[in-house]
């Protein structure tokens, strides 16, 4: 066992507390902004089925931490955070993907069904191995490491379904109703 030696200890009060919480809101809002533009401009009409379904996650999400009476700090924003990024990466994926099927294929529903099909395992391992080591921090971890992987952890959960569920629905409809169009993302 190495010694431990305690180099600096602090202890904040409830207003500086709350002042790093209003700060990390602030974060996820611009983060949030940036994001819901940078999607928008990137891949227009499926941008914005993106958006609708993170927006969709994170109230899923804030939904579930509410059933189980979680308290937001620091470290829960945080994972709140890490969500935002995990589920436009999923996104980003499918969307790269459905780029490269429609190069290929003639019949748009073919390539959306192909993209969304070829771009799981890349969505499911990365998100699987987050929400094993979500897993670990919280049976390992003390109070705000546990904090930060229980929001992270059903953050993962959340972005898989609106990202596989709702996302891809929405998208399935466009694309079936202008199938004849020419599509681009």
């Amino acid at each position: 066992p190495a010694p431990l030696e305690i180099i600096e200890e602090r202890t904040v009060g409830p207003d500086l507390g709350q002042d790093s919480i209003n700060a990390g809101l602030i974060a996820l809002a611009i983060g949030f902004t940036l994001v819901i533009i940078f999607m928008f401009i990137k891949y227009k009409i499926f941008g914005l089925i993106a958006n609708l379904a993170l927006i969709f996650n994170l109230f899923l999400l804030v939904g579930i931490l509410t059933l189980f009476e979680a308290t937001l700090t620091l470290p829960g924003i945080a994972g709140i955070i890490l969500t935002v990024g995990m589920a436009v990466d999923a996104n980003v994926l499918i969307f790269e993907r459905i780029k490269e099927e429609m190069k290929t294929e003639k019949s748009n529903i073919y390539a959306f069904d192909m993209g969304y099909k070829k771009a799981q395992s890349a969505v499911l391992d990365a998100n699987i191995t987050t929400l094993i080591s979500a897993i670990i921090l919280f049976f390992l971890g003390s109070g705000p490491v546990k904090g930060f992987a229980v929001t992270l952890g059903f953050g993962i959960i959340t972005t898989l379904f609106s990202a596989y569920f709702l996302a891809r629905h929405l998208s399935s409809y466009y694309v079936m109703k202008n199938k004849d169009k020419n599509i681009t993302i």
